[in-house]
């Protein structure tokens, strides 16, 4: 990847309806068939606990976008995804320097409906996942073994859907829940969807020495397509637990290719009474910065390399 000096923390594109998430910007764009598109810019901003920090990490954007590029053509042939291209030449109605200064963040889409629902894997027990099991034994509702520590193997990953929330934290739901919200229909399909991706990505980078803990997808629905579509990110960094598989220990906290370090770094922060998990968030220092761009770019080169 070219160096980058500067984070991207925003964009002010000359295009309609600008929304702003926690770390990309979207804006409605015309696909060349005339069919309603999206633009999806990946900055730099870093969100941590549903808060974004005060300063981003330069390039990262950069790198999550090629990562889903990566998997939406690894899955290209069972999954029906949004992406139509990832060449700021194609946006319609920028100058040369306004695309420039977007190049290789920038995913045009087809628009779809987002079903409301955080469709996480999981496939291995860490995170908020192992606390509800040190408590109940089970995760988000769903029973697991006897015995297990913490980072062990889930031999059948679990399906455990959330809230997509607007503002503040996502709350989990049960799979009951979320076919009352959106359809059981749709809801079996998409836990279908989700698994595949999950189950065949994680074994592919296995092989090339990352375990991919655990993972987020989000899909939509195309007016005159039957099904959901993927949509957003795939199997990144920053949706994804990524773990180098040659230090795996169970029992223990693992190492990490992805925003962990950063989490870890701001929680630190809270145990010290210098943050309370509410705006404005910290500034990350030289050194988080630097760690957390490596381990991007090394799980980067694992994946594709």
């Amino acid at each position: 990847m070219a160096a980058v000096t500067e984070p991207v923390m925003t964009t002010d594109l000359p295009l309609a309806n600008k929304r702003t998430g926690k770390v990309r910007d979207l804006y409605d764009v015309t696909l060349p068939d005339g069919d309603d598109g999206l633009l999806i810019v990946a900055t730099d901003r870093v969100s941590v606990f549903d808060v974004v920090l005060s300063n981003g990490i330069a390039g990262k954007g950069v790198l999550l976008t090629r990562i889903s590029k990566f998997w939406f053509d690894f899955f290209a042939d069972s999954v029906d995804h949004h992406l139509i291209s990832v060449d700021q030449q194609d946006i319609p109605g920028l100058s040369d320097a306004q695309r420039a200064t977007l190049e290789g963040r920038i995913m045009i889409c087809r628009k779809t409906r987002v079903v409301p629902v955080e469709c996480i894997v999981r496939g291995y027990l860490t995170g908020s996942g192992y606390k509800d099991y040190v408590k109940s034994g089970q995760v988000c509702g769903i029973a697991l073994p006897a015995g297990m520590v913490n980072s062990d193997r889930i031999e059948s990953p679990i399906f455990t859907p959330s809230t997509k929330a607007e503002q503040g934290h996502d709350e989990n739901i049960s799979f009951e829940a979320a076919c009352d919200l959106v359809g059981g229909d749709l809801m079996e399909a998409i836990r279908a969807r989700s698994l595949h991706i999950y189950n065949t990505g994680r074994e592919y980078a296995r092989e090339r020495g990352i375990i991919i803990a655990d993972t987020k997808f989000e899909f939509g629905l195309l007016e005159g397509h039957t099904g959901p579509v993927l949509i957003d990110e795939v199997l990144t960094p920053d949706s994804s637990r990524f773990w180098p598989a040659d230090e795996w220990t169970p029992g223990q906290e693992q190492n990490s290719f992805d925003k962990q370090y950063v989490r870890n770094y701001t929680q630190g922060l809270v145990d010290k009474g210098e943050w309370d998990k509410e705006y404005p968030g910290p500034a990350l220092p030289d050194e988080v910065i630097d760690n957390t761009i490596a381990r991007y770019e090394e799980a980067l080169a694992r994946l594709t390399g």
